[in-house]
Parts: structure tokens; sequence; C-alpha cells
């Protein structure tokens, strides 16, 4: 069974900037590949997400063709720095682009996100990745996501250091086993949602 995976890196920089947020995303992505799953990774500032809680915010929007890709994914990795404490402002932006899958249903109530398994990876110089990780759990689900286990990977500095993830000469030992570990237990998770999906509501 072939499965696929589309990252979001809500990183402040636009490409070709190196972003930490980047990187982390690489290296989860990297073991999903080892299990036989096909990556691709793009950066929401990169493109034009209008504000917004619609699928299609009209011209000029170019969420629809990124929602298109996180449908034809079975993963969905969303990636985040922490900017005073808090979720980058484009992940916000994402989140609320995803707030339109709620009345995206079919007649059973199942939104069209059902059936794919979100992860979460989060960078940042001070403590607050737990708080992040929270919140992006709560929003990916109520729109429709599954969590895995262990589903988020994250670093974060010193408090008050100026030391960057992608300045490290090598991820920590904990770092890559944490990567592993979302990845088994994702392509798991998609793996069974894709041979039983949920039931739905009942007549």
């Amino acid at each position: 069974m072939t499965l696929s995976a589309l990252a979001i890196n809500c990183t402040l920089k636009a490409s070709p900037d190196e972003s930490s947020c980047s990187l982390l995303l690489s290296q989860a992505e990297r073991e999903l590949e080892k299990l036989g799953v096909a990556c691709e990774q793009l950066r929401a500032v990169d493109f034009n997400i209008k504000p917004g809680v619609t699928s299609d915010e009209g011209p000029g929007d170019d969420w629809p063709k990124i929602r298109e890709k996180i449908l034809a994914a079975d993963i969905l990795l969303l990636g985040t720095p922490i900017w005073l404490g808090h979720p980058a402002s484009v992940c916000q932006r994402v989140l609320e682009r995803l707030d339109a899958f709620l009345g995206e249903v079919d007649d059973q109530q199942r939104m069209v996100s059902y059936g794919r398994v979100a992860c979460v990876t989060v960078v940042g110089n001070e403590d607050g990745a737990h708080h992040v990780i929270a919140d992006l759990y709560q929003g990916l689900n109520d729109v429709g996501f599954t969590i895995p286990a262990n589903g988020c990977t994250y670093w974060v500095g010193e408090a008050m250091g100026s030391t960057d993830y992608k300045d490290l000469d090598a991820p920590s030992e904990k770092v890559t086993k944490t990567n592993a570990m979302l990845a088994r237990n994702a392509v798991h998770l998609a793996t069974l949602l894709k041979q039983s999906g949920y039931p739905g509501a009942s007549e």
C-alpha cells in the first residue's frame, strides 16, 4: 500500500532562506521515506494564502491548490516555529483555512479530511513546544484529522538563548528517535485508516 505525505512549513522565511522548521520537517520526512512514504514539502509563505475560513477566497487565492494537495495526501505534517510563545501567524492562517472542512461533509457527516493522519513539528528558542503542539493538535482534530500516538517532534533551545536548530552540528539522539517514532506511528495509523475508514453517523 503506497502512502503519501504533505509537509506544510509555516516558517516566516520565504524560500530559499534556511529554516530550522524546514530542517526538522525534512528529517521527519526522511523517516517517512524510509517506510516507503512519498513526501512533499511546501512553505506557506511562498503562496498567497488569503485570510478567511472558506476553501476558496476568490481570485489570486493559492489555498485551493494547497487544499488539493492536503486531500491527496494520507499524512499531513504541520510544522511551525514558536514566536512569542505561540505558533507562527502563518500557521494560524493555515488552520483558519482548514476550518472550511467543518462544513464540507458527506451524507454521514464525515468531513473531507476524515481518514487522514496529521502530525506536528515545532522549533523555537524558548520553552512552549508542548503548548503549541496542544493548540495544533486540537485544531487539526477539530477539522477531522486523526492524531497518532507520539505524533509530534520538537526542539527548543536554551531559554533566552540565540542558537537555532539549524545551527546545531547534528540532531540529538532523542530528536532522531522521536522523528522515527512519529513516522512509524503515522504510517501505521494511515494504513489502518486506508484499509477501514470511519463509519460516520448512523442512519
